[in-house]
């Protein structure tokens, strides 16, 4: 099972909402009016260029159909005060994405989800559950999540493979992070090479296998390193597109991935030493 990028540029995502908003007459699924109703809301309501008039026209959708999964995506990310209440947003966003496709569409299209429009706003709560869960600490629910939405989408077109990886290397789960490596083990970025590495690293120290694992997650992107090692610094905020084996992709894999490293005993020094 492998999902390799069929572009160097990972859209942003106004972008490919807006393009998803574009699709969706082409869709040709049926769909309940209401709902269907309730998400042209929602299309309007990403375009929208004031927070106020987004959550309102969210709420607009609630009214019309509480089961537009999206609506409470949106309120969960620009509606909510707190980490609980994005918790009851996001697990509201989920029973009502279960509701609309209904159990049976869950037993015949496992496997094919996003692929299926109307899989994505569900797909769509479920990451911001598990992300919020991770972030409340209850750590097992939320890798439980990620593991189920890979089963429903193994071509992963979310990167939900990329969170797996951090979450489980951060709670040291390292069989389970041995068996994601290998279910995607064409996967060709920075998040791959050097998490493979890392684990190397975790399980035999300085050895033949994991110095070859070091090089060749050098070899993918020689930039790492020094963002690791604090040699560069790293900008405010990670960046909204990255390239293959660029500064961005970098960036952006230290930026999740950095405390995995810190928090195993010599192997920021260690990679430093492999780059030689």
């Amino acid at each position: 099972m492998t999902n390799k990028p069929t572009d160097d540029k990972i859209v942003k995502l106004p972008e490919r909402r807006a393009m998803e908003a574009m699709m969706s007459p082409m869709a040709g699924t049926e769909t309940d009016p209401a709902l269907r109703e309730a998400q042209e809301l929602i299309y309007d309501a990403w375009d929208a260029p004031g927070l106020a008039e987004r959550i309102e026209l969210a709420e607009q959708a609630l009214k019309i159909s509480p089961d537009c999964a999206d609506a409470w995506v949106l309120l969960a990310e620009e509606g909510a005060d707190s980490l609980a209440q994005m918790l009851d947003y996001y697990r509201k966003g989920v029973a009502a994405g279960e509701r609309a496709l209904g159990e049976k569409f869950f037993e015949e299209n496992k496997g094919y989800f996003w692929g299926l429009l109307e899989t994505r706003p569900y797909m769509r709560a479920r990451a911001g559950l598990a992300q919020c869960l991770w972030e409340a600490g209850e750590r097992d629910a939320a890798i439980e999540h990620y593991r189920q939405m890979l089963e429903l989408n193994p071509n992963d077109n979310q990167g939900i493979r990329h969170v797996l990886l951090g979450c489980l290397m951060d709670e040291q789960r390292h069989d389970e992070a041995e068996q994601l490596l290998d279910a995607y083990a064409d996967e060709p970025s920075a998040v791959w090479r050097y998490s493979r590495a890392l684990l190397a690293y975790r399980q035999q120290g300085d050895s033949n296998d994991s110095r070859a694992a070091g090089k060749k997650a050098i070899e993918q992107n020689r930039f790492v390193p020094a963002y690791l090692a604090g040699r560069r610094k790293l900008p405010k905020y990670p960046p909204d597109y990255v390239g293959i084996g660029d500064k961005n992709e970098a960036v952006a894999y230290v930026f999740d991935n950095r405390q995995a490293w810190r928090d195993t005993p010599g192997a920021i020094p260690w990679l430093l030493a492999a780059g030689k």
